[in-house]
C-alpha cells in the first residue's frame, strides 16, 4: 500500500484477502469528510487491479456528483458502465463518492448489481455515516470504517506535504485543530480564518467568565462574521469545553486536544464550573440542533450565547 498513512490494520487485512482471492466484490469505506476515504479507496483499487504504482487507470472509474443527491438516472449509468468489459486487464473498479445521497430509491436500484455483479467488477462506496445507507446495502458489502489518526500520524502527513512554509506552532496548531483529521490539519494550515475562528473562540470563552451580558452581546457580530464556518465555530467551541473540562480533572495535558492553547485551558479551567461547563455543553447542542432545522443563525448565536450566561 506504498506511502499511505494510517488505518494499517485495513490496509493489511485487505492485501492479505487480495493475495488469497478472497477478496469481496464490493466495499463500502465510511469516515467523516478529511479523513482518507478517497486516498484508501485509489489505493484499494490499485491493488485490486494488481498495480503497483499510484497513478489513474482507465479501469478506475470514479462516479462523483454535484447535486444535492445522486438519483436513479444516476445509477442507472454508473450500472451500464459495471457491464463494459475492462480496457486494459480481466478486472476493472467503481468508485462511487458521495454514498450518502443515493436516495432510497437509488440505493435499491444499484442493489441487484452489488449482489451480482459481473465478474472482476469491484464495487467501492464511500460514505460519511453508515445511517442512510440501506441495511441491505450494508449486508452485501465489506465495511471498513476509518477513525482518526493519531497527533503522530497527522503529523507525519503535514510534513510530507509541507514545504518550509509552515512554523513548527502552526503545525501543532494544525494538529490540534484537526482531531485526527488529516484533511482538517490541512484546510487550517490553507485557511487563514480558521486560525482567526479559534483565536475568536477563546476569547468568547474569556468574556464568559467575566459574566458581563453587555460585552458578550457586544461581541456577538464577531461569531456571527463565521457565517459560512458555522459547523466549524460549535465544533471548535465543544472542543475547547471539552479540553477544559478534562484538564480540571487532570490538571495536566494529558488528554488535551488543543494543546497549543495549554495556557489558556489553565486559566480558563480555574474561572468556569462544571456546572458552567456542563451548561455549555448543552446549549451548542441545542444551537446544533437549531441549526440541522435551518433556524437564523444569528438569532441561533444570539440564544446560544444568552443560554452561556445561564449558571
Amino acid at each position: 500500500m506504498g506511502s499511505f498513512i494510517g488505518h494499517k490494520n485495513i490496509t493489511d487485512s485487505f492485501i492479505k484477502r487480495v493475495e488469497l482471492g478472497e477478496i469481496s466484490h464490493a466495499h463500502i469505506i465510511v469516515g467523516e469528510d478529511g479523513i482518507g476515504k478517497s486516498n484508501l479507496a485509489n489505493k484499494l483499487a490499485v491493488n485490486i487491479l494488481g498495480k503497483l504504482e499510484e497513478k489513474d487507470y482507465i479501469d478506475i472509474i470514479k462516479y462523483r456528483t454535484k447535486k444535492s443527491s445522486f438519483g436513479v438516472d444516476d445509477v442507472r449509468e454508473i450500472v451500464e458502465e459495471v457491464y463494459k468489459k475492462p480496457y486494459e486487464g480481466d478486472k476493472k473498479v467503481i468508485i462511487i463518492y458521495d454514498g450518502n445521497k443515493l436516495t432510497v430509491q437509488a440505493q435499491n436500484a444499484l442493489l441487484k448489481t452489488i449482489e451480482e455483479p459481473p465478474k472482476g467488477v469491484y464495487i467501492i462506496l464511500l460514505c460519511e455515516s453508515l445511517e442512510l445507507i440501506l441495511d441491505t446495502i450494508k449486508s452485501r458489502c465489506q465495511i471498513y470504517k476509518l477513525t482518526p489518526l493519531s497527533k503522530e500520524e497527522v503529523r507525519l502527513y503535514l510534513n510530507r506535504i509541507n514545504n518550509n512554509e509552515f512554523s513548527e506552532d502552526e503545525i501543532n496548531a494544525a494538529i490540534a485543530y484537526s482531531e485526527g483529521i488529516p484533511g482538517k490539519a490541512e484546510a487550517f494550515l490553507k485557511d487563514a480564518s480558521l486560525k482567526d475562528l479559534r483565536n475568536t473562540v477563546i476569547d468568547l470563552l474569556f468574556i464568559l467568565t467575566k459574566n458581563n451580558l453587555k460585552e458578550l452581546l457586544d461581541f456577538e457580530s464577531k461569531i456571527v462574521s463565521f457565517k459560512d464556518k458555522k459547523d466549524e465555530l460549535l465544533s471548535i467551541l465543544a472542543s475547547f469545553i471539552r479540553d477544559i473540562i478534562i484538564y480540571k480533572e487532570v490538571s495536566d495535558g494529558t488528554g488535551i486536544i488543543n494543546g497549543d492553547k495549554i495556557d489558556n485551558l489553565k486559566k480558563l479551567a480555574v474561572e468556569m464550573s462544571y456546572k458552567r461547563l456542563s451548561n455549555i455543553i448543552d446549549k451548542i447542542g441545542d444551537a446544533r440542533k437549531a441549526l440541522l432545522s435551518n433556524s437564523n443563525f444569528q438569532l441561533t448565536i444570539r440564544v446560544m450565547l444568552i443560554g452561556f450566561m445561564e449558571v
